[in-house]
């Protein structure tokens, strides 16, 4: 006798949403005891789009009534539907497939177009990867808003597979951003990317629009000499220890009086507001690791609620600073030194370390984290490290770890 195989329908179902419509759907299912192999359903601007693979049992006496009760019932929910069989060579083969490597793409813009999405999806072919789903993380925007606040616009592609070439395609990921002003994320789809901990900062020019030590050379009257010796480390003539003895040397004799003000006006990122209260809201340990100064970090700490700060101590005798430091130099080295150290204390995986820099001296600690970012980088740390933001605010990195505007705005 020969053996008798479960009959296999996809099912395509389409039209405006209305409270209920799966549940009679599923419903008709349930009464023809039929099995759910694969389901899904999306709802964009109020258009339902709900897809099921079944599997309908030989022991089901007539599948004609399944199919005829299903397309009486989406008619009265307003539905289209549309039935396909599928063979069980094919099931086999699609099962076979979920075993392949998973990877999510982000894409962030300040407003999307049809192009961004036209180049990602066209490089995500020619690597032979295949999108199984395309998820919008920020919220509905209105038309009207047009009042130039702080909007943005992400789309999370999940792809499956391999890629054909890995550094290609980030590096072609670097030319899209580059040539339509968007960032662009590829990260493995891993239980690390869901679990990250910890997340470390660089200060100047990462949390702050400024480089701190140039405000108190500008206020002691030694700016020129000290922008001479930064670019002389930039060149690589001086490293920089070298560099930061020197120039804090020029600010001998400066009243500590300067710092509180300075202090009091730093000009902080776009977004890190917004960044710091969801960290700490949703249990992320956070740290500044500088090679700026400590004052300045502390009052970054108190203002955003940071958990750690690590950097320089500027020494002060008769409220004047010395031109001399207290401690170690907090370098690039040492930021990486500490980036393992504050894993340790919190007993997590460097995997789940999430760290932020843009400049040169943040390299170690970027190579070091799970998730490592050039934050509005220079061109040799954009090239460097796994990711890079460019585009928009400090609260983008929200959206690489996952989370949605929902998320994010929630009280």
């Amino acid at each position: 006798m020969a053996e008798t195989q479960n009959e296999l329908i996809l099912i395509n179902l389409q039209g405006p949403d209305k409270p209920g419509q799966t549940a009679k759907i599923t419903g008709v299912l349930e009464n023809h005891k039929v099995d759910i192999l694969d389901i899904g359903q999306a709802v964009i601007h109020n258009d339902l789009s709900l897809g099921m693979l079944i599997s309908i049992s030989d022991k089901t006496e007539d599948s004609s009534s399944l199919l005829k009760d299903l397309l009486f019932t989406a008619y009265e929910v307003g539905l289209q539907i549309k039935f396909r069989p599928i063979s069980h060579a094919d099931y086999e083969d699609w099962v076979r497939q979920q075993g392949k490597s998973r990877n999510i793409i982000t894409l962030m813009a300040r407003k999307l177009e049809g192009r961004h999405v036209a180049e990602v999806t066209r490089l995500i072919k020619e690597q032979g990867l295949n999108i199984d789903k395309i998820s919008r993380l920020t919220g509905r925007r209105s038309l009207k808003d047009t009042d130039g606040g702080h909007v943005m616009s992400v789309v999370e592609f999940s792809v499956r597979g391999v890629p054909a070439d890995e550094e290609r395609l980030k590096l072609d990921f670097i030319e899209v951003s580059k040539k339509c002003d968007v960032d662009i994320a590829f990260q493995a789809d891993n239980i690390f990317r869901r679990n990250r901990r910890l997340v470390c900062f660089d200060m100047d020019s990462t949390l702050i629009q400024t480089e701190v030590i140039d405000e108190l050379a500008r206020r002691a009257g030694v700016y020129d000499e000290v922008a001479a010796i930064t670019a002389s480390a930039m060149r690589g003539e001086i490293d920089f220890r070298e560099s930061f003895k020197r120039r804090i040397g020029l600010l001998k004799g400066l009243d500590v009086s300067v710092m509180k003000d300075i202090a009091e006006n730093l000009p902080l990122t776009e977004g890190a507001e917004r960044l710091f209260k969801t960290l700490k809201k949703s249990g992320y340990k956070t740290a500044i690791l500088s090679g700026g100064f400590t004052y300045f970090g502390n009052y970054l700490k108190q203002k955003l609620g940071i958990d750690y700060v690590f950097a320089n101590e500027l020494e002060v005798k008769d409220d004047r600073l010395t031109g001399r430091h207290v401690g170690d130099i907090v370098d690039g080295a040492k930021k990486a030194e500490l980036l393992k150290l504050l894993a340790f204390k919190e007993d997590i995986h460097l995997e789940q370390c999430i760290a932020v820099g843009d400049g040169a001296n943040d390299l170690p600690m970027i190579q070091e984290a799970g998730l490592g970012i050039a934050f509005h980088a220079k061109p040799k740390v954009k090239a460097t490290a796994q990711h890079s933001i460019s585009q928009n605010g400090l609260d983008t990195i929200l959206y690489l770890i996952g989370f949605r505007d929902r998320e994010i705005n929630a009280d």
